[in-house]
């Protein structure tokens, strides 16, 4: 098995742990409370507020794409998003969806190793800012599990930095030569310039990140409705914001595993009880997987978003590109474990 095969199934098994450890502690009916609560109208709800984060979520992937030179129309990179967040969900590690797109766009775009870095730096600006925003209302609101903050962020900002950087080593080729590291530390200096730090960029990433968080809380919020929580918001926004920091840990099986120890941990800690954290966790969970079910009925139809395949040297945004393009192409081996 190669690598990465290992590392998936560490994270899968990381997560199975995890579950068990919770039915074990707390038994089933925590779980089967939260998925009986499941109602119609929760489920409209959370479609809706995924539609509206999913828009967000694509038109900053598009602000790093166009930065690093790339062509994507916002309806391709809608579709490809709904896309890539039901793979997440469906598979485990929760990168796989990521993966997937990155393939699709450089294949599509003619810009293989600029699409890869796209998605990653995609991803990890928006991980920085939700982050961020977590450690403001932590620190501005009264909560029980402020004082374990700092170092459950800093575990989460390590393993975001892992898993851009095993995203990165799938869609490079390994036969890459000459010194790789003064070679990745010049394009990362040149992506950061151009496609995350430049004045064109980081407002639209930081106002896109913002309101894919607040998707995410508002998500949250109606999950632990549906549970039967009653608490006020204000209570409920430290805990929300930690959880979510917390599902960036590539711990999980299709999604569940950390995500469900975190809100017990979290619940538990606020005093509303670890059941009621995993019922909640559990009602999450199951209506983020009902509402990013359209990304299903797009891979069924793959050529309906189809962007035009561009020549990388009608590219005029990213003239470092010359010199390091033609060094990674995306490995057939990553790209054939994640198509179809």
């Amino acid at each position: 098995m190669s690598r990465s095969g290992w590392v998936r199934v560490a994270q899968a098994v990381a997560g199975v742990a995890i579950l068990v450890v919770l039915v074990v502690r707390l038994g089933t009916g925590p779980f089967l409370d939260g998925l009986r609560a499941i109602s119609l109208a929760s489920v409209i709800t959370a479609l809706v507020l995924c539609g509206v984060t999913t828009v967000f979520c694509a038109w900053r992937w598009r602000l790093v794409a166009s930065a690093l030179g790339l062509e994507l129309p916002l309806r391709t990179a809608i579709a490809a998003y709904y896309k890539s967040q039901f793979l997440n969900t469906a598979l485990p590690g929760g990168v796989l969806g990521d993966v997937h797109r990155a393939v699709v766009h450089g294949r599509d775009s003619g810009g293989r190793l600029r699409a890869a870095r796209a998605v990653v730096w995609e991803r990890l600006a928006g991980q920085i800012v939700q982050i961020a925003l977590a450690a403001i209302v932590v620190a501005l609101m009264p909560s029980p599990v402020r004082a374990v903050v700092p170092l459950v962020a800093a575990g989460v900002v390590v393993a975001v930095i892992l898993a851009a950087v095993l995203l990165g080593r799938r869609t490079r080729d390994k036969q890459l030569t000459g010194n790789r590291i003064g070679r990745l530390i010049g394009v990362v200096g040149a992506d950061m310039r151009t496609a995350v730090l430049a004045r064109h960029a980081w407002p639209g990433i930081v106002l896109t990140s913002s309101a894919v968080v607040v998707g995410h809380i508002a998500m949250f919020f109606v999950a632990a409705r549906t549970a039967g929580l009653t608490v006020s918001y204000d209570r409920l926004l430290p805990l929300a914001m930690l959880i979510l920091v917390a599902m960036a840990l590539p711990a999980n099986i299709g999604g569940w595993g950390v995500r469900e120890g975190a809100a017990a941990w979290a619940f538990g800690a606020a005093g509303l009880g670890a059941a009621q954290g995993i019922a909640t966790a559990t009602a999450f969970g199951v209506l983020v997987m009902v509402a990013t079910l359209p990304g299903a009925v797009l891979l069924l139809t793959p050529h309906v978003f189809r962007t035009r395949r561009t020549s990388p040297e009608v590219s005029v945004h990213a003239p470092h590109e010359e010199r390091t393009e033609h060094l990674e192409p995306v490995g057939a081996a990553a790209a054939g474990s994640v198509r179809g």
